[in-house]
């Protein structure tokens, strides 16, 4: 067994290999960048090597560097995690010619799955299931369109490096093509330095289900259950489970075998995930092979009550596999939702900048991976993911209940996130029924997400809460016990009269419009994050406060609410529209990130909707466009500035009111 490893990695995967590294008695040693000093992954190591700039290919892709930090502190093997170097063939060798263990499979297997075209073929070979589709690159757009008639639409170019999402297209019709497969191509290109693609059929309502595999070094090769990665947004799994509420024991079992057979053609080792896509009547594809640990892992460990990390370097220290095929056995249900730094009400765009509050939820199975801690920093340089969070339960209903709950209990103040999003996604009834595919979000999710207002039953409790807040308040103003009635006003202008029957810090029992409500938690503001029960149900209900305006959030809903003494209703005055931003005579950076190309110049004309610049963060471009039409002005930026956000990119002189760039 190694006596001491080094993490190529940061945040949450370091901190997660770490904590099993630990667990083993194993040494740990960080890397980190400049944007990563004092982060909890390098807190966390028993040493730490700085390896240089912000950027990823500054530090976290600089193989030299971090094969020299290994050296130097005597680190006998390196964990990879996933992203940055995990799948990089050209690096395992490196490394093992350093006289290190790499922790996890051949550089060969690396090679081969990791160029998407080799793997199908291979996987062709061993009898695995592929989806139709070109043989090879294709490198012009008549080959292309030669190509998706014969295989029929829809299709999807795909990048045939690399993941995550990156350089993939849907393509509906020949006249989509053309700029789609562009776009795909330079996509990937600026992603993994790879600019070809390859064109392959659509699945119509697909699921995402993935197998997970171990093997050793002796032959040994088992599956570990399946994921369910159907709801993901532009190509990215947002909430994974295990196991998924679609597959029937027969095609697990089928899927199982093939996976298994992928891996002994490759001659695999350690562990690895193979992905395919399911159609509706659970025909299978094969989509790729990850030769590394997943982001979603835990879901299956909490399932089958395995460390993966853990297999992962006992593989790599030449230890046979300890658990065969009849012992994998699924315990309960488990599910994953991703935490990410992004504002659903802009888009979902990157949302960067200090944690001014952060607090993680706790309970009987629920799981946190995080690699941010109150205080710190989140960095346009990285990917957004805050954190994993898991819930474990008996069933699937169940498993949800938990999680939704675990969600409200998450304080995540200072950036805008994705927390009240989740939420949303697993309240809807699509999703509770198993009736998912990869378009879910999409159909049941149309553009940007905003908290809404909670139903009515919901509402008259979190009204409640309120009062009972406010009501306290007023007794120490007061000094004594003032009127026991309140109006309420919230932010779609409803208006609730409040009776306040018994109050106490930690008790208070309110007649909302008529409807008895009894509220048992800690009532006494400061209240951040009432934990307790409403009408006996178990909640946690997150309180922001100003004056008498109070902001309650549970779920995905939010309720804004005025609350006054009946006697001082009538001072309620006008509240200000929100700020509605810039005009729509200026274009400006949506999120902080770096301008990678400007697609008009001053003087030119354009519509209402053209595509005016492309702005890259955390590893994403996003497309900017103009919300009118009308002449350009002037260009304030240059490619390759760095922005904030709101900071003007461009000017324009506005058309006619009907934005078509005719003043006629």
């Amino acid at each position: 067994m190694f006596d001491k490893i080094l993490i190529a990695n940061r945040g949450e995967i370091a901190c997660r290999i770490m904590r099993t590294a630990k667990r083993l008695g194993i040494a740990t040693v960080a890397v980190y960048s400049d944007a990563d000093a004092g982060t909890p992954h390098v807190t966390l190591a028993d040493e730490a090597v700085h390896i240089g700039g912000a950027a990823s290919a500054d530090s976290y892709l600089r193989a030299d560097r971090i094969i020299e930090a290994a050296q130097q502190t005597g680190a006998s093997a390196i964990h990879p995690g996933f992203g940055f170097l995990s799948e990089n063939a050209a690096f395992v060798a490196a490394v093992e010619a350093a006289g290190i263990a790499f922790i996890g499979p051949a550089q060969k297997a690396i090679a081969v799955m990791g160029d998407k075209i080799e793997s199908k073929a291979l996987a062709q070979s061993a009898g695995v299931s592929i989806v139709p589709g070109t043989p090879g690159a294709v490198e012009d757009v008549d080959t292309a369109l030669k190509a998706a008639a014969e295989i029929g639409y829809p299709v999807m170019v795909k990048a045939s490096a690399g993941g995550g999402g990156k350089g993939m297209r849907v393509i509906e019709n020949a006249d989509e093509l053309p700029d789609g497969m562009r776009a795909a191509m330079s996509e990937a290109q600026t992603a993994f330095g790879d600019s070809r693609v390859f064109i392959e059929k659509f699945v119509v309502q697909p699921r995402h289900i993935e197998i997970q595999l171990l093997a050793d070094q002796h032959g040994n090769v088992i599956y570990v259950g399946e994921r369910e990665c159907s709801i993901q947004r532009r190509h990215q799994k947002v909430i994974e489970e295990a196991p998924s509420p679609f597959i029937s024991p027969e095609t697990r079992a089928a899927m199982g075998q093939q996976a298994v057979d992928l891996a002994r053609a490759v001659d695999y080792r350690s562990a690895g995930t193979v992905e395919f896509i399911v159609g509706a009547d659970q025909d299978f594809y094969f989509l790729e092979m990850n030769t590394r640990l997943q982001v979603e892992h835990p879901v299956t460990e909490m399932v089958y009550g395995l460390d993966l990390v853990e297999q992962m370097i006992r593989v790599a220290a030449g230890e046979k596999l300890t658990i065969a095929q009849d012992d994998i056995v699924a315990d309960g249900w488990a599910i994953e939702a991703r935490v990410y730094a992004e504002d659903p009400a802009r888009g979902f765009l990157p949302s960067i900048g200090q944690l001014i509050r952060y607090r993680e939820p706790r309970g009987d199975s629920v799981r946190v991976d995080s690699g941010v801690e109150e205080g710190g920093e989140i960095s346009m340089y990285y990917d957004p993911m805050i954190a994993k969070l898991v819930a474990h339960a008996p069933t699937r209903e169940a498993a949800i209940t938990r999680l939704h709950l675990a969600l409200d209990h998450y304080e995540i103040d200072g950036i805008a996130s994705n927390r009240q999003f989740l939420a949303a996604v697993l309240e809807n009834d699509a999703f509770r029924s198993g009736d998912l595919t990869t378009g879910f979000i999409a159909a049941e999710f149309d553009g940007d997400f905003l908290p809404g207002p909670p139903d009515t039953g919901a509402a008259s409790g979190l009204t409640a809460l309120g009062v009972a807040i406010a009501a306290l308040q007023e007794e120490d103003r007061h000094f004594a016990t003032p009127g026991r009635e309140f109006v309420t006003f919230d932010q779609t202008g409803s208006r609730m009269m409040v009776e306040v029957v018994k109050l106490t810090n930690v008790a208070a029992k309110l007649v909302v419009d008529g409807r008895t409500i009894v509220v048992s938690g800690r009532i006494r503001s400061p209240v951040l994050l009432f934990d307790g029960t409403i009408n006996e149900e178990p909640v946690a209900v997150q309180v922001r406060q100003s004056g008498h305006r109070i902001t309650l959030t549970r779920g995905a809903a939010r309720l804004a609410l005025t609350v006054l003494p009946a006697r001082f209703a009538p001072m309620l005055g006008h509240m200000p529209a929100p700020d509605e931003g810039a005009g729509a005579d200026e274009i400006t950076a949506p999120m902080p990130g770096q301008i990678t190309r400007l697609l008009v110049a001053v003087g030119d004309e354009i519509r209402k909707g053209q595509d005016v610049a492309i702005i890259e963060a955390m590893k994403m471009e996003n497309v900017l466009s103009s919300e009118a039409g009308g002449t350009v002005r002037s260009i304030e930026v240059a490619i390759g500035d760095n922005l904030n956000v709101d900071e003007l990119i461009m000017s324009l002189d506005l058309a006619g009111d009907d934005g078509t760039g005719d003043d006629g």
